[in-house]
């Protein structure tokens, strides 16, 4: 079995602080140290379970934010700053299963240390109408590939948000969101053994054929609230997008690849003026 997974951090127990998601700094290292504890984790139940190969996609920030040399050797590491499928870069059909690793709630949401892609730029997505984070909208490639999303972990905001579009997957919650900037945090060491053990029986459920590919309708709409109208009137160009007030607009396709490149793509215009 090949495995897919996108490891994000901020979802990681024990990290409540931008501090310990952006280098440089000790805080910084300490929160890496952490985030590859709960994804070994989640490669050693994975393993256990028959997976044979691992490829992992560091999703977070400049997306280099673990130790190649630490990892198994049956994993290869995807990583760099510009990726043209962001946090599902290198999925495709070829995949079993898919995992998301530490990911968080939507911007909006009271998760530890929630935003949509760009907090600068996003205040709310949709998905078929429902508010969805990241691991929504990431969704939409395992579903244009097919592969079901068999794992995520986080805080209970994020497995709540989840559940629409995921509802075979196997949730572990590792910390319990307070505010957007503070939880209560399993200790690292149970927090791994919950991600291990969970990691484990999403496999065998994969292989049971009890987890299919995400339940998201297509056509899909994307609704996507910008904080500012500017950021919205860039975007209206883009294929398939309609305006739907001075802030948001709709983003409309019957192929969910499509969809997120298109997504992906008004996320990376507005980066240029949110800096601003």
């Amino acid at each position: 079995m090949r495995l897919f997974i996108s490891s994000d951090m901020e979802g990681t127990a024990g990290i409540v602080d931008w501090s310990q998601c952006r280098g440089p700094g000790s805080s910084y290292e300490t929160g890496c140290e952490l985030l590859l504890g709960e994804v070994l984790a989640a490669i050693e139940g994975a393993v256990a379970a028959g997976v044979g190969e691992v490829l992992l996609n560091d999703s977070h920030g400049a997306m280099a934010n673990l130790p190649p040399g630490r990892l198994p050797a049956n994993t290869s590491y995807s990583s760099g700053r510009h990726k043209p499928l962001y946090m599902m870069e290198r999925l495709d059909g070829s995949f079993d299963a898919v995992f998301f690793v530490s990911y968080h709630g939507s911007m909006g949401s009271n998760g530890v240390l929630s935003h949509t892609y760009n907090p600068r730029a996003v205040g709310e997505v949709r998905l078929n109408g429902i508010v969805t984070g990241e691991a929504g909208i990431n969704g939409l490639v395992a579903v244009g590939h097919e592969v079901p999303v068999a794992l995520i972990t986080g805080d209970q905001v994020t497995l709540e948000e989840a559940e629409p579009f995921f509802p075979d997957l196997v949730g572990v919650k590792v910390k319990e969101a307070v505010t957007r900037f503070s939880a209560e945090s399993l200790h690292p060491e149970r927090a791994r053994k919950a991600i291990a053990e969970g990691a484990r029986q999403a496999i065998e459920r994969v292989r049971a054929g009890e987890i299919r590919p995400p339940r998201i309708e297509l056509p899909a709409t994307l609704e996507v609230s910008f904080l500012t109208a500017d950021m919205a009137e860039l975007c209206e160009p883009l294929r398939g997008a309609r305006r739907r007030s001075s802030r948001t607009i709709a983003l409309t396709d019957d192929d969910p690849l499509r969809l997120f490149r298109t997504f992906t793509t008004a996320i990376a215009l507005t980066r240029a003026i949110a800096e601003l």
